[in-house]
């Protein structure tokens, strides 16, 4: 476990190209893996959790290139070619990766496959796609119910129609792709849109996939057609230097080439509702047509006056891994800030509501935790001192952003945690700074 420390700021200027898409990583991953034929992914992230993706895929048998450059070729067995493999799968510290390869192994009839993964995903619950899964008539078997390690026992499975009772693109995402290979019509019903990066894929590869408000709707499929994929910059991890270059005086900052899907874009416009100046060619709210394509922009980026605002519930979804840095707005906003309806924060590598409340408040923070997330009372900045980051990247990158801006620095202990999805963060910081 490393430490940093971070001075104050007197202004972020130039541009960088933040790393590629770890969500769409994972699933241009185990998409390209589900075809009968080569596909090439270019732009692949090179971190931690996107490498424990591509170990797993080959545990099971998938022949894997990588090269230098960022591009990925992966030659598969196909939908329906996985067999059970005696060694366990690690799955590292990636979430995704936990919750969205079930619902493929799940439609292997006669498989067995175990899921493991570091101390932090041991306490990651897994019932919740255990739950759509089991209905489509597979087993799982997991620790204490609801833990890792656990065993997906594969069967043939039916279409279902199933009703979410959180909202999760992970969750979603792993009915989805079971449908894939279930007999008849697999629905999914959001209590609120979460983002949609796995249904532009499978459009982009040939699957009907049907939209209408916060349902989405797939059938089986014999086979898959992508040829490539190209994996836009990651806007979850350019929110962290677009939360620097709001804070931090003097700034102005380029993005460039930046995923703007609307449905992973919550942030921007939270951030924008607080005065921040963000400008780009940002993609309109989504009707029911799926496109298969993902929108980027570049990003400018100048120091901002904000205010306080209200996240409200049916906001959370499409911001859940930003929501720590709108607390960190917060304390510079005037006002008062509110984030209401984010339970799924206490469920991520850390608890995120208990360790940013408790993360910022020792750097001079006036922040408050609620059940479903927390209160900020502005108080123009923060005075500084030392974060940890208790092995969560959002978390060390966080406390790094607050020193930036701070007005005695920060030290970050456990700033290596930033390698899991933005491994250039401090090359970045340094370049901007």
């Amino acid at each position: 476990m490393t430490s940093a420390h971070f001075l104050p700021a007197t202004g972020l200027r130039g541009s960088v190209s933040p790393p590629p898409d770890k969500s769409i990583s994972h699933r241009a991953a185990l998409i390209g893996a589900m075809h009968d034929e080569p596909v090439l992914v270019r732009n692949y992230l090179d971190a931690a959790d996107t490498n424990s993706t591509l170990a797993a895929l080959r545990a099971l048998g998938v022949l894997i290139q990588q090269s230098a450059d960022g591009e990925v070729l992966l030659r598969g067995a196909g939908l329906r070619g996985i067999e059970t493999i005696d060694e366990t799968i690690d799955v590292g510290n990636a979430g995704t990766l936990m919750r969205l390869l079930p619902g493929w192994l799940a439609a292997q009839p006669g498989g067995t496959f175990t899921l493991d993964g570091d101390e932090s995903i041991r306490r990651r619950p897994v019932d919740r796609i255990a739950e759509p899964l089991e209905a489509m008539g597979a087993r799982i078997e997991a620790s204490d119910g609801r833990f890792p390690p656990f065993t997906v026992h594969g069967a043939r499975l039916e279409g279902i129609r199933y009703d979410m009772p959180v909202a999760s693109a992970q969750v979603k995402s792993c009915a989805l792709l079971a449908g894939l290979l279930a007999d008849g019509t697999t629905t999914v019903v959001e209590p609120a849109r979460s983002r949609d990066h796995t249904e532009r894929m499978l459009a982009g590869a040939g699957v009907s996939v049907r939209r209408s408000g916060t349902a989405v709707e797939v059938e089986s499929v014999d086979e898959l057609a992508l040829d490539a994929l190209e994996v836009p910059s990651d806007l979850s991890s350019a929110a962290f230097l677009i939360a620097a270059g709001l804070v931090a005086p003097n700034s102005k900052l380029v993005l460039e080439e930046v995923g703007v899907n609307w449905t992973r874009a919550g942030f921007i416009r939270i951030a924008l509702r607080m005065g921040a100046i963000i400008e780009g060619d940002f993609e309109d709210e989504p009707g029911d047509a799926v496109s298969p394509l993902e929108p980027v922009s570049d990003l400018d980026v100048v120091t901002s006056p904000l205010e306080g605002t209200v996240v409200e519930p049916d906001e959370v979804p499409l911001a859940i891994d930003e929501l720590p840095l709108v607390a960190l707005l917060g304390c510079f906003a005037e006002g008062e800030t509110v984030v209401r309806g984010a339970e799924e924060l206490r469920l991520k590598e850390s608890d995120r509501i208990e360790k940013v409340v408790e993360g910022l408040r020792g750097l001079g923070a006036e922040i408050e935790g609620t059940p479903d997330g927390f209160v900020v009372t502005g108080t123009g900045g923060l005075r500084g001192g030392v974060i940890e980051s208790h092995g969560d990247h959002r978390l060390a990158m966080l406390g790094a952003v607050a020193g930036l801006a701070s007005e005695e620095g920060v030290r970050v202990i456990g700033m290596d945690a930033s390698n899991v999805s933005y491994p250039q963060f401090l090359e970045h910081l340094g370049t901007l700074a």
